[in-house]
């Protein structure tokens, strides 16, 4: 008897460390079998994305200059203090930002890590208080201090996790961070302390950039689904389901909010659509693709969504747009090959195409006022490259490229006034923030210029 105990107790341990410690079906130590199998999932689709993006190449380039008949009158700069969120507000307005200078380069620091080298999405920083938010690839948050100090920084994620490469979107809200990611957590930290507060698992990637608003968060997944939460807890509200597209969107979805309180979004199979935010209701929807060519349609990618009093203006892989904001009517259309968020500035459409041409539109008609090509400017073998980004800072461009060159134009002409080696590659949009330049490579090097 004593000796059958014995047996049964050996089986018994064999079975605990057998069937727990080293089981991966029971989620303990790795994470439960959905969760790898997602995981897995998130890892095919990285390593897809760069041979997508070699196989795809738009016919409707625009390689045209047209040269400046008179310069353009811009309006005295804005100076904005803080930048909380991507697209610096609500409507993704940025104006003429005020800018002091860039001959002072007054911060140049490495921060964070670039583990994966198949990222082509980041998010640009955040400003606040005279501090600034950002990420890297692995999913750390990092809260610095103009001179590069270290305040705190923050990764919430799991060993199951970290073979996936991270794409956060940042808004600051009521002095709380909420995070949207490429895997599909959606969550909130205390900015001072770093606290995490609440933490949701929505299981499906988060394509667009995060906006909240009226206690409300709002964000697209990848199955063009446009989701509200509520701030305290991040529980959902509601949600719309849209037809979900073929190849996923390897940029972010637009998305922009009226003075008003009304979501506009564009989701990866061209709907733009415009919401009422409280339940969901749709005032409107239609889909931008018709003018578009077959091949574009299934490799949709637009910029973000701008809105400027009556009117939403975007950019696509083909053609810029211009509908009403009230009906969705549209006013015109121009076709340029762009994903970068254009810039209004009085009755000025400023956009730098993907090609590198840097385009002033009227913002009534769309007619191209002029047009410059501003990779000239570079070494012959080295204009064989994408702008990846551009801000206005007190009437001139700074447009970033791809292989990590800064390029300023006059905005007034279209004139190239001068270009400098920043570094890696960029692809997160350049910023400006209480009189500052902010630009942040692909290595995790941010930069500030005043």
């Amino acid at each position: 008897m004593i000796k059958n105990k014995k047996y049964l107790i050996i089986v018994l341990i064999i079975y605990l460390f057998t069937g727990c410690s080293f089981d991966s079906k029971t989620g303990i130590w790795s994470g439960d079998e959905k969760e790898k199998q997602k995981i897995a999932e998130l890892e095919k689709e990285q390593n897809q994305k760069i041979n997508v993006e070699k196989a795809y190449s738009s016919e409707n380039i625009y390689l045209r200059e047209i040269t400046a008949v008179k310069k353009v009158i811009l309006n005295q700069p804005t100076k904005n203090l803080d930048w909380k969120m991507s697209g610096l507000n609500l409507q993704n307005f940025m104006g003429n930002s005020y800018l002091s200078s860039t001959s002072n380069n007054f911060l140049k620091k490495k921060i964070g890590k670039n583990k994966f080298s198949n990222s082509k999405v980041m998010a640009s920083p955040i400003v606040i208080n005279n501090n600034i938010l950002l990420t890297d690839d692995t999913g750390t948050i990092f809260y610095i201090s103009r001179s590069g100090e270290l305040h705190w920084k923050k990764n919430i994620y799991k060993k199951i996790n970290k073979k996936i490469s991270k794409n956060l979107s940042l808004s600051v809200y009521k002095n709380k961070i909420y995070i949207a990611d490429n895997i599909g957590f959606i969550y909130s930290i205390d900015l001072n302390t770093s606290k995490l507060i609440w933490i949701k698992n929505h299981g499906i990637p988060i394509k667009s950039k995060i906006k909240v608003f009226d206690n409300k968060i709002f964000v697209i997944n990848q199955d063009n689904r446009i989701i509200c939460f509520e701030t305290e807890k991040g529980s959902k509200i509601w949600d719309v389901r849209s037809v979900s597209s073929f190849i996923k969107s390897q940029g972010y979805l637009a998305l922009a909010i009226t003075k008003e309180g009304d979501l506009l979004t564009i989701n990866s199979s061209g709907d733009l659509t415009k919401f009422e935010i409280n339940y969901g209701r749709i005032y409107w929807s239609l889909n931008v693709t018709s003018s578009l060519f077959a091949h574009d349609k299934d490799f949709f990618e637009s910029s973000d969504i701008v809105l400027d009093d009556d009117k939403i203006i975007f950019s696509t892989i083909s053609s810029i747009f211009s509908y009403d904001l009230t009906n969705g009517y549209l006013n015109w259309k121009v076709d340029l090959n762009s994903t970068n968020t254009p810039i209004i500035v009085k009755d000025n459409i400023f956009l730098v195409s993907n090609s590198g041409y840097f385009i002033n539109l009227n913002r009534s008609s769309g007619e191209i006022v002029w047009s410059t090509n501003i990779l000239k400017i570079l070494k012959r073998k080295k204009q064989k490259t994408e702008v990846t980004g551009f801000i206005l800072g007190s009437g001139k461009v700074y447009a970033t490229t791809l292989n990590g060159y800064l390029i300023v134009c006059s905005a007034s002409s279209g004139k190239v006034e001068s270009f400098k080696k920043i570094g890696n590659s960029i692809v997160a949009d350049p910023i400006i923030s209480d009189g500052s330049l902010y630009i942040l490579t692909e290595n995790s090097k941010l930069f500030g210029f005043n």
